[in-house]
């Protein structure tokens, strides 16, 4: 009896050791891809070991350490629901047995834990250790603004527990959960189309290429001599040669992109762009479908409603209607609306400031990209299935949400979703109908692109030439 004891303890043991060993490695490979992602963004700085530097340094790994608890957090249904097919497929193949449920849910608490950590603690402490100074009269040094940081966030702690503490007084916490359901992902999925655009290479029908080119050079060239000839005039520098500078780049813009259009290849032009375009189409109608279909299910079965779950077993039964081919389908558009949803935050006004750019980011800026991307990826999970997108309960701390009872709260969103999603999409597609009729007819080139006002020289006209005021 003692001897069994210990071999079922031992078993215990290389199952954790195995879980951690295999956490630790998933951790490790998101690691390394999020430092790549981040250094490409980051601004290049000196090599000169400074104070600076190893506090831009220290910060650059809580950035990459958040970036890549969120790459986990998007993958994490995902592998969860893959996991699950392969069991009942394979249930008692040997190379597998370390894909449990011990695993999964190890996983889920883990990335929980790790999201909370990064948002509450290290992302604020990241922002306040890159802006601190250390206090006045203090010697200067790492330590100070260590001590500063940590200053700076217990205040910040006791402000937000003061501001939890009067909110939850004040406002049933359902309601207050509405705050976390957000339409970046319906705005995301009709920007897709304009991104993919700009990206791939339009086909030209009914369009001449060469002399939309010959018009650019010819505004291009105007702009040049107004731009000339306003720097030698003392009295009319400032914001206006400012203004001709900007509208001078975005006239160089739009040549660079025709003659990208010019010279790239037919199959570029003609097939890559349709195929791009329908695959986009079809993965927004879909998602709109499912979600359609999910309220139809939270109307007429109890059973609809997104729930957690505490059962550790896994493999057990499929979760997909359509075996495999639903779960891949499932994945996919986990995927698309984690992308539409970064898109759409991008897209908002108030958040374009932090797009990154390539090589010329901030330390500042690349903090609040990680808190935005950490926040929309954490909401994944519960999102996916409270629009029906997948079956797969949410484990760990993602299924205690209070909300997710509420069956006027998941319904409403479910309608937000669709009815936002299709008039974007509707929107989308009507107003670009429209600019390429207007393209195709030639009635574009009515519509005259004026310059900045110029007191002494007047404006300039789409072909170029000054007119006279």
């Amino acid at each position: 009896m003692e001897e069994d004891d210990v071999s079922i303890r031992e078993q215990n043991f290389h199952s954790q050791v195995r879980e951690y060993i295999i956490c630790f490695l998933l951790f490790a490979v998101l690691y390394i891809v999020s430092y790549c992602i981040i250094t490409r963004y980051k601004r290049k700085s000196d090599d000169h070991e400074d104070e600076d530097a190893v506090v831009n340094r220290i910060s650059l790994y809580l950035c990459t350490f958040t970036l890549a608890v969120s790459g986990g957090a998007v993958f994490l249904l995902p592998f969860s629901i893959i996991s699950n097919e392969i069991l009942l497929s394979f249930p008692r193949n040997y190379y597998i047995q370390w894909l449990n449920g011990s695993l999964i849910h190890g996983l889920w608490n883990l990335v929980s834990l790790f999201s909370n950590l990064c948002l509450f603690v290290l992302m604020p402490f990241a922002y306040f250790f890159l802006e601190s100074e250390g206090f006045a009269g203090s010697k200067k040094g790492i330590k100070a603004r260590i001590l500063e940081t940590f200053v700076m966030l217990f205040l910040l702690a006791l402000l937000i527990l003061g501001i939890v503490w009067v909110a939850s007084a004040l406002i049933d916490n359902d309601a207050a959960s509405m705050e976390s359901l957000y339409v970046c992902t319906p705005v995301g999925m009709s920007r897709m189309f304009t991104v993919m655009g700009q990206l791939l290479v339009k086909p030209t029908i009914l369009e001449d290429l060469d002399e939309q080119i010959y018009c650019i050079h010819l505004q291009e060239e105007a702009l040049q001599r107004r731009l000339n000839g306003s720097s030698s005039l003392t009295y009319i520098r400032g914001s206006f040669t400012y203004q001709l500078t900007k509208e001078l780049d975005n006239i160089r813009s739009q040549k660079n992109k025709l003659e990208r259009r010019k010279k790239a290849s037919g199959w570029e032009k003609n097939l890559l762009y349709p195929i791009v375009m329908l695959i986009l189409l079809a993965g927004t109608t879909i998602s709109v479908i499912m979600v359609a279909l999910n309220i139809l299910y939270l109307l007429v079965d109890e059973t609809a409603m997104p729930k957690g779950s505490t059962d550790r077993g896994i493999g057990n039964t499929s979760l997909s209607t359509f075996g495999v081919v639903q779960a891949v389908l499932e994945i996919i558009l986990m995927f698309y609306l984690m992308v539409s949803s970064v898109v759409g935050f991008y897209s908002l006004r108030v958040f374009e400031g932090f797009t990154p750019r390539k090589d010329d980011t901030t330390m500042t800026t690349i903090i609040g990209c990680c808190v935005s991307i950490l926040v929309l990826s954490s909401a994944l999970p519960v999102m996916s299935r409270t629009l029906g997108i997948t079956r797969f309960d949410l484990l760990g701390d993602f299924g205690r949400f209070n909300w997710l009872g509420n069956i006027y709260i998941v319904l409403s969103y479910n309608l937000l979703f669709a009815v936002v999603t299709t008039l974007c999409l509707v929107r989308k597609f009507t107003s670009a109908v429209r600019e390429e009729l207007l393209k195709a007819l030639g009635l574009d080139k009515l519509q005259l692109s004026n310059s900045p006002a110029d007191p002494e020289s007047g404006k300039l006209s789409a072909n170029g030439h000054q007119k006279t005021l």
